[in-house]
């Protein structure tokens, strides 16, 4: 697998910023969705989109499925997240984007919300796809969704195989530390700190309308990067001390030598906001685990082409090594 990025895109800052809001996510016309919602066993709910495309084997159930695990504060109109749904398209595979509590334009019910850590939620998602499909499953993870997806990897060892055929996670801040803290710094402040806050902070304020005294509006009004959000919202709400203490819970790298399942960690080493020094090396994770760290892409970025570029490089090169597993679990000797 190789990347390299654009001679007119350089540097991380640029490939994040120019993939989100401008490259090309398909090809032909824009993917469709068709939207589920699944009763979580707390009553709550999470909303399922399907990609509407047709693909062979449908009613089978024998074709892939391909779930796409958003990103803090994304969805299923997320610029990945209609490049992968256009590359299942594309590859004859099923496509499903399940939403984060809150994250489908509809706040969801319960005191709580979602974070980088939730592999409970992710089991039981995953559960419900394995139980309404047939043929192979594989589950990506972008940032945020990625983090959550490899530590249910390593949570599940042996027994993610019983559900997935293979996961990948995309730009994750597998050591939750590490990225907080850079993501609260310079320019990062000045730009995703507030792009995040932009939306996580009304959210927060209706949940807090929702269910009064679950935290300090003050506080939270106060709060000028993640670490300060997540301590007076994210980590009281699901279970964890302070900031500290779900990072350090919550991240997958300390998990990863536990994976059992195949699995892709795929992380540009000039992601703004991810730094290089803290990315899982081959000591740190199992056999199971492919690294893969290309010099450029950014986060969650990886532009390609001539300008004004697309952004179906990274989902293509995901999907192919979905694609070795199958081929490999069929030329392995029966018998």
């Amino acid at each position: 697998m190789h990347y390299h990025a654009p001679w007119w895109l350089p540097g991380g800052n640029l490939q994040t910023i120019y993939a989100a809001l401008r490259s090309q996510r398909y090809l032909g016309e824009a993917p469709s969705f068709r939207r589920e919602r699944w009763i979580t066993p707390d009553d709550d709910f999470v909303d399922v989109d399907f990609a509407q495309h047709a693909h062979p084997g449908t009613a089978a159930g024998q074709v892939p499925l391909l779930v796409v695990f958003h990103g803090l504060e994304g969805s299923s109109a997320s610029h990945y997240a209609e490049a992968f749904a256009d590359v299942a398209r594309v590859r004859g595979w099923a496509c499903a984007v399940p939403h984060f509590r809150g994250c489908s334009g509809e706040l969801n019910r319960a005191p709580r919300a979602y974070h980088s850590g939730d592999f409970e939620e992710i089991d039981w998602i995953l559960h419900r796809f394995r139980t309404l499909h047939r043929g192979p499953l594989f589950a990506v993870g972008i940032s945020l969704g990625g983090n959550a997806l490899m530590r249910w990897a390593g949570e599940m060892g042996q027994a993610a195989t019983n559900v997935v055929a293979a996961v990948a996670s995309v730009c994750s801040p597998l050591d939750l530390a590490a990225s907080g803290h850079a993501i609260g710094q310079g320019f990062n402040r000045l730009v995703y700190t507030r792009m995040f806050l932009r939306s996580m902070v009304p959210k927060a304020l209706k949940k807090l309308e929702q269910h009064p005294g679950l935290f300090s509006a003050e506080a939270l009004l106060a709060a000028r990067d993640l670490y300060a959000f997540d301590n007076i919202v994210t980590a009281p709400l699901h279970g964890f001390k302070n900031t500290e203490d779900y990072w350090t819970r919550a991240s997958a790298k300390p998990h990863m030598r536990r994976i059992t399942v195949a699995a892709l960690a795929l992380n540009a080493l000039n992601d703004p906001f991810i730094p290089a020094a803290s990315l899982p090396q081959a000591a740190d994770v199992s056999a199971a685990v492919t690294l893969w760290q290309p010099r450029e892409g950014g986060h969650v970025g990886f532009p390609s082409a001539p300008f004004p570029g697309h952004v179906r490089a990274m989902p293509e090169a995901v999907c192919g090594f979905f694609t070795a597993q199958i081929d490999a679990e069929q030329n392995k000797p029966h018998g």
